[in-house]
């Protein structure tokens, strides 16, 4: 039986991906920040199967706590899945230091405490699957999200890299890359808007508050179909690396290939251009 540790589980992608786990009869961790509602989340559940903690991965300490609890709850941690984070959106000059800090202290450095606290463990086992929940606003970048964008790509990035140290210790790392799915993400609750107000910016800025308020709740994807679709990824020993999930994202992601393919073509002549002489 496996044990999954899921972060930012109390709604949305988090909670969908944990209840699909769940009725694979695996051993879940839940966690949020707030201790209350992911145990309101959760109620019903067999409480030996499913536990609920509460975690700010903002939090180093607390990153360390929940880690031990887990170990000594049930002795492993198989599968790690770091979807805590939220959206910081906006042109990146109405983005303040202190905005930037916190979307960074979030979905990259909480991600990368998750990673240093359990990767010990399943390196121990000789075991494990890491999924880094990033977004297409990974791999492409987007107006009005630039600082968003820059921590998935991070994200996308760090996980690419890190799932070549670690297969010699048979621990997989798939970074999973969404695109627009029916959860909170555009919630007042969950998106952040930059903080410093800069009237150039004004109709650009009432343009990406529009279109959130306009697809919050109205987007394609189905969260719950995702969490069937990362649990069968973590039963497939061919899982890939990347996996960019969502017809829109799939579509995009292509796209964006077939003109960074384009672009490099075009210039190919003069990249090349800088290569020291052949001395032979």
């Amino acid at each position: 039986m496996r044990t999954w540790l899921i972060t930012g589980a109390n709604r949305g992608l988090g909670w969908h991906i944990a209840n699909a786990a769940i009725a694979a009869g695996d051993n879940v961790i839940v966690t949020g920040r707030n201790l209350e509602k992911i145990t309101e989340a959760f109620s019903g559940y067999d409480a030996k199967k499913v536990v609920t903690l509460a975690l700010d991965i903002a939090e180093e300490d607390q990153i360390r706590n929940v880690v031990q609890s887990a170990v000594a709850i049930f002795g492993k941690i198989d599968i790690l899945v770091n979807n805590a984070g939220y959206g910081q959106l906006g042109p990146f000059e109405n983005n303040s230091p202190a905005d930037i800090d916190n979307q960074f202290s979030t979905n990259v450095f909480g991600m990368f405490n998750m990673c240093r606290a359990v990767l010990p463990i399943m390196r121990k086992e000789t075991h494990g699957h890491i999924f880094n929940i990033a977004s297409i606003a990974g791999l492409v970048g987007m107006p009005g999200a630039s600082v968003y964008c820059a921590s998935k790509f991070a994200v996308v990035g760090f996980s690419e890299s890190l799932a070549q140290e670690v297969a010699d210790f048979d621990i997989k790392v798939t970074v999973v890359s969404p695109g627009s799915f029916r959860t909170d993400f555009l919630d007042a609750s969950s998106a952040h808007f930059g903080s410093a107000d800069i009237p150039e910016y004004a109709e650009f800025s009432r343009k990406i508050r529009d279109s959130s308020e306009r697809n919050n709740h109205a987007q394609q994807g189905d969260p719950a179909k995702l969490g069937s679709v990362i649990e069968q990824l973590a039963l497939d020993p061919q899982a890939p690396t990347h996996f960019v999930v969502g017809s829109d994202a799939v579509q995009i992601a292509s796209d964006r290939l077939n003109s960074r393919k384009l672009e490099l073509e075009a210039w190919r002549e003069l990249a090349t251009s800088t290569d020291t002489p052949n001395q032979g």
